[in-house]
C-alpha cells in the first residue's frame, strides 16, 4: 500500500500520532516503544492513529529508548578447527537439521519484528569475542546451538547476565533455559522396531561419542537391547555425517558380515550407510533392516525412504523462540526446560 501524503511533505511524527489519538505524545511514545502496563484501550487508539498517520517509528530512536535492537543471536558453536578452509564447516551448515532450526524460529521471531542474527563459534577465541560483543548490546539475546564437546558458551553467556536459551541440555550443570527430547526414549523406539522386525545380528552407528546426543543415544539403544537379551551392540563413531555414515558402514560390515538390523544415530550417517549396503549387494529392508533418527529432509531423499525417529525440530525451535522473548520481555522470568516427545516414522527401510 502506497502513502497518500503528498510528494515532499515531511513524515508524520509523534506529535501527529498525539493529535490523531487525542493523547499526549509521551503516551504515543510508550505505546509505540512497547512499554509495558498501558492500557488496552489505549494502545488501540494509538495503534489506530499510527495507522491512519502512516507513522513510521525511527529504529535508531526507539533503540536508544528500550535499549533493545530487535535481534536476537543464533549462535552455532561448533568443535574447534585451526584451518579455515576445513571441510567440516561445509558439514555443518549443509546439515538439513540446521535449516529446521531457522525455520521453527522465524515462525515465532518473525511475527514479533525480531531478526535473527547468524554467528559462528569455532574456536575459545571466538567465543570470547562474541560474548564480549554481545554484552555491548548488539543483539537482546542468544539462541545457542552447541555441538561442540563440552562447550563453556553456555556459562559463558549466563555469567554475562545475556539472555540465552539452549538447543539440548548444557554439558555442565547450568542455570539456562533449554529445549531437548528424550534421546534415550527415541534410541529405545529404534531398538524396539528393529527387534519386532525379527532382526537378530544388529549393530550402531552412532554419533560422536564425546557429544551429548551420540552418548545418549547409544546409550539408550544399547540399555534397549540389553532388556531385549542383547548383551552386546557392535558400535561404530560416524561424525553425524554422510561420509562418516559411509565408513562406519564398512566398517561394521567387516566386523560382523552377517549383521540384519542397523540403528543409525542420524539420517545423514544413515543415507551413507544405505549406499555402502547397496554397494555390498544388501537388500534393504529384505537383507538389512535400517531405522535412522532425525525425520529430516535426509530421511525422505534417501533409497529406500528411511525409517527414523522423529525429532520435533521445528517445534523445539519455535518453543526456543518463546522462551527467548519470554527473557527479554522479564529478565527476571524464570529459567525453564522443556522435554519433548520423540517417535518412530516407519518407511520402507525397516
Amino acid at each position: 500500500m502506497t502513502s497518500s501524503r503528498p510528494a515532499g511533505q515531511r513524515p508524520p511524527t509523534l506529535e501527529d500520532v498525539a493529535k490523531e489519538a487525542g493523547v499526549s505524545r509521551a503516551t504515543v511514545s510508550r505505546v509505540v516503544n512497547g512499554t509495558r502496563n498501558v492500557d488496552p484501550e489505549i494502545q488501540r487508539i494509538v495503534q489506530e492513529a499510527v495507522a491512519a498517520t502512516g507513522y513510521v517509528p525511527n529504529r535508531a530512536a526507539r533503540s536508544l529508548v528500550t535499549r533493545r535492537t530487535d535481534s536476537v543471536a543464533l549462535i552455532f558453536s561448533v568443535p574447534d578447527h585451526q584451518a579455515a578452509d576445513d571441510p567440516f564447516l561445509g558439514q555443518v551448515f549443509s546439515d538439513p537439521f540446521f535449516g529446521r532450526i531457522v525455520g521453527g524460529l522465524l515462525t515465532v521471531l518473525r511475527p514479533r519484528g525480531v531478526h535473527p542474527v547468524l554467528m559462528l563459534a569455532d574456536s575459545d577465541d571466538a567465543r570470547h569475542s562474541l560474548v564480549s560483543t554481545l554484552r555491548q548490546e548488539h543483539a537482546d539475546g542468544v539462541v545457542l546451538v552447541s555441538i561442540a564437546p563440552g562447550d563453556p558458551l553456555p556459562f559463558m553467556l549466563t555469567e554475562a547476565g545475556l539472555p540465552t536459551v539452549l538447543f539440548g541440555r548444557p554439558p555442565t550443570p547450568t542455570p539456562v533455559s533449554y529445549v531437548d527430547i528424550s534421546q534415550q526414549a527415541g534410541a529405545r523406539l529404534a531398538a524396539d522396531h528393529l527387534v519386532a522386525r525379527g532382526c537378530r545380528r544388529i549393530v550402531t552407528i552412532a554419533g560422536p561419542y564425546d557429544s551429548a546426543a551420540g552418548q545418549e543415544r547409544l546409550t539408550g539403544f544399547r540399555q534397549a537391547m540389553a532388556e531385549h537379551g542383547v548383551a552386546y551392540v557392535p558400535s561404530v563413531e560416524g561424525g553425524f555425517t554422510q561420509k562418516g555414515g559411509e565408513g562406519a558402514m564398512r566398517a561394521l560390515l567387516a566386523e560382523q558380515p552377517d549383521l540384519d538390523g542397523v540403528f543409525v544415530a542420524n539420517d545423514l550417517m544413515a543415507q551413507g550407510a544405505l549406499l555402502v549396503l547397496r554397494d555390498f549387494g544388501r537388500r534393504v529392508p529384505q537383507d538389512v533392516a535400517v531405522v535412522g533418527f532425525d525425520d529430516s529432509s535426509a530421511a525422505l531423499a534417501a533409497r529406500p525412504l528411511l525409517t527414523t525417529v522423529r525429532q520435533p525440530v521445528e517445534d523445539m525451535a519455535a518453543e526456543m523462540a518463546r522462551l527467548l522473548l519470554a527473557l527479554i520481555d522479564d529478565p527476571e522470568h524464570r529459567t525453564r526446560s522443556v522435554i519433548f516427545k520423540t517417535t518412530l516414522v516407519a518407511r520402507e527401510s525397516a
